[in-house]
């Protein structure tokens, strides 16, 4: 006789990742509740400036917006995806107050009556250690904290101290469920353990603009900031992780590196990630700071994603170099096996800024995701997505 199923669960997880989300300046102003207007940028000196760029480009917008207007069609396809967690890199200050941090040139914040904005696209945890969150120094970093504090969205990356700052999010994983095959009638039953959380860790590199001082110390505020990207610092990163780390526990490493514009992948990026994914220290390798896609990499059964460009920005009008397109964003649908956290496929759904507002992606935008996977290719990272009807799909290792 066989034996009756397991319990039924599901084969593997999926988890939306998304990289910049940049709600203040131009954002913050459209919506609720803006934020004191006057920046203390050498050429924009108003954040309702960037409102006024977008509607050249694009047509008017009807201020104030709801507090899901910026997600715009994004919010269709994660429902329909219904991943299992929600990780987005947020580069805004939350704050009415604090003070901009002196001799940096750009300042993001948004007033914190907006957060709305961050829970309507239902957020699980936000990476924070990145170039924004301490715009508006300190006291704008504690504020910001508090409110995603209030607001129920987790994160990782920053604090009021290193070990705030350094400590993961742990995002326990829904108990959905699909249901798996019985075993063999002639194996001994041995009831799967799947993965029940992920744990996320946030850091930053200085090559992404992050200054030095914003490094949190022990009575200090701050970001988990890396000195560089050597093979020492990877293997002590390793080991912070593992002690960490419980069984059961997927782990995705968010780092923001690298600079703003270019599709070349840094062979010290490579190095880096490859190095923690041998240690057998993470499961996704999240990376964003350049305002556009990058390439991928399938690597040791695991997937790195070397810059998931901006999400949300208020960059509409605004020239970018050498073709770039930063207002084309991207929402990366993660399959995870569930026994082991390697990568089980990536699905990637495009969409552009219209309006300060994320539409679908028309053919030009998908033009442009063809040159940046064909750029990764060409510089021998492997297989790279390909697109299958509005979404570019990397299926795993071995996969036909």
């Amino acid at each position: 006789m066989d034996l009756p199923s397991a319990t039924p669960m599901r084969a593997s997880r999926v988890l939306l990742l998304a990289g910049d989300v940049m709600t203040g300046r131009g954002i913050d102003q459209v919506l609720m509740h803006p934020a004191e207007p006057t920046l203390h940028e050498g050429f924009v000196k108003d954040a309702r400036d960037y409102v006024r760029l977008a509607e050249a480009v694009n047509g008017p917008i009807t201020a104030p917006v709801a507090a899901d207007y910026p997600w715009g069609d994004a919010l269709a396809e994660m429902q329909r995806v219904a991943p299992d967690l929600r990780i987005v890199n947020l580069e805004t200050a939350i704050t009415q107050g604090g003070t901009p941090w002196p001799g940096k040139g750009i300042h993001y914040r948004m007033h914190p009556a907006n957060v709305d904005c961050l829970r309507a696209a239902q957020l699980d945890a936000c990476a924070l250690a990145n170039n924004h969150v301490l715009d508006w120094g300190c006291a704008g970093l504690v504020e910001t904290l508090e409110t995603l504090r209030l607001a129920g969205l987790r994160f990782a990356g920053a604090g009021p101290n290193s070990d705030a700052a350094w400590a993961p999010a742990r995002l326990p994983l829904p108990q959905r469920s699909l249901p798996i095959a019985a075993p063999p009638h002639d194996a001994p039953p041995s009831p799967p353990q799947p993965a029940d959380a992920v744990l996320l860790f946030s850091v930053a590199v200085p090559s992404s603009g992050v200054p030095t001082p914003w490094a949190a110390g022990p009575a200090r505020a701050g970001v988990a900031l890396l000195p560089d990207l050597s093979r020492s610092v990877a293997l002590r990163l390793a080991a912070g992780i593992a002690r960490q780390r419980r069984a059961g526990e997927l782990v995705v490493l968010s780092i923001h590196w690298g600079g703003n514009w270019g599709l070349d992948v840094p062979p010290a990026h490579r190095e880096f990630a490859h190095r923690l994914i041998d240690a057998g220290a993470v499961d996704i390798v999240h990376g964003h700071s350049s305002h556009h896609a990058l390439p991928v990499e399938r690597y040791g059964g695991k997937l790195i994603l070397y810059g998931c460009g901006d999400l949300i920005n208020d960059y509409e009008g605004i020239p970018q170099p050498h073709g770039l397109r930063g207002d084309v964003g991207c929402l990366y649908f993660v399959k995870l096996r569930a026994s082991d956290g390697h990568f089980d496929g990536l699905d990637i759904v495009p969409l552009q800024l219209r309006r300060l507002r994320l539409a679908r992606a028309d053919a030009k935008a998908h033009s442009w995701l063809d040159r940046v996977f064909r750029a990764g290719a060409a510089a021998g990272l492997g297989a790279q997505p390909v697109r299958q009807g509005e979404a570019w799909t990397l299926p795993p290792a071995g996969a036909r």
